[in-house]
């Protein structure tokens, strides 16, 4: 039969049977098994270093993965099942994101957050990467299993292969409506927030991957969502000696920018903790490479 694994509390990854084994042969197909994913033990470093300051519980992890799948009745899709839904962040992004040392999930983790995430190098919210559809396409026709219930937040990072691909303002904009109008139909209630695109600045060479980090900001201010820019992060904080490519970090780097986006996500209340004490998670008002992300 096939199997899923899930994340135990001490780290170690095991095997658990899953659950109506002829729609997790139909999930292969469609590739789900990419959506939380287990890749080894997932505890982040960032995660325990808040620990031993208060921060954040040392057991917080980058990668939780289903413990079981399920057939959601009320919409006819299946889902993860993971630990602790109610301290988990569905993550969606690229290949910033898709690292287990990936530093959006870095600040997450040490934000207090365990993290699932959904998507995939070289996708965005245009652009895609052979079988696996951009953001919203792949939402919508499942490509990803998605998690059971309710997360504690949703944080929707990218726009670097928009940018590499010429994807137009206008597609952009277009997909990342819809993508928040579905996950808002399928997660109501839920806090979301977006991370833009981590590029060097306008003045600093930043071309389209920081005009689209912008635009990404224009539409989180549209639907009244929190968002996190990383436009010019790069010269900002002197980590461009840290680039393993033209876009990607190396770990020093993936751990530099964990910090400081744990950093914003406290600044702006998005942490585990401030988020618990709001005693609510409905949203708030308030030169291109050929390298994918």
């Amino acid at each position: 039969m096939p199997r899923a694994t899930a994340i135990t509390p001490n780290g170690a990854t095991r095997a658990a049977t899953v659950v109506a084994s002829g729609l997790l042969a139909a999930s292969a197909v469609l590739g789900l098994a990419g959506c939380g994913a287990p890749a080894g033990d997932g505890v982040s470093s960032l995660s325990r270093a808040a620990a031993s300051g208060g921060q954040a519980p040392a057991a917080v992890k980058t990668n939780v993965a289903a413990t079981s799948r399920l057939l959601n009745a009320g919409n006819g899709r299946l889902e993860a099942v993971v630990p602790d839904i109610s301290r988990t962040v569905l993550l969606i992004g690229d290949s910033q994101s898709e690292p287990l040392d990936g530093w959006p999930r870095l600040g997450l983790a040490a934000a207090g957050y365990d993290v699932y995430f959904c998507g995939r190098g070289g996708t965005g919210y245009v652009a895609a990467n052979g079988a696996t559809g951009n953001y919203v396409d792949a939402l919508e026709r499942g490509d990803w299993l998605l998690p059971s219930g309710s997360p504690a937040l949703i944080v929707i990072e990218g726009g670097g292969n928009d940018a590499a691909t010429g994807a137009s303002n206008t597609q952009i904009v277009r997909n990342a409506g819809r993508l928040i109008a579905d996950l808002k139909t399928r997660y109501p209630g839920t806090r979301m927030a977006m991370i833009g695109t981590l590029a060097r600045g306008a003045d600093d060479g930043g071309g389209r991957r920081s005009e689209v980090d912008a635009l990404v900001g224009s539409v989180a201010a549209a639907h009244g969502l929190p968002f996190v820019s990383a436009g010019d992060w790069l010269t900002r904080y002197g980590l461009a000696k840290d680039l393993a490519d033209s876009v990607h970090m190396n770990a020093a780097g993936r751990v530099a920018l964990g910090g400081i986006l744990e950093r914003r996500l406290r600044e702006l209340k998005l942490d585990r903790t401030s988020a618990a004490d709001q005693g609510s998670l409905a949203a708030v008002t308030g030169g291109i490479s050929g390298l994918q992300d």
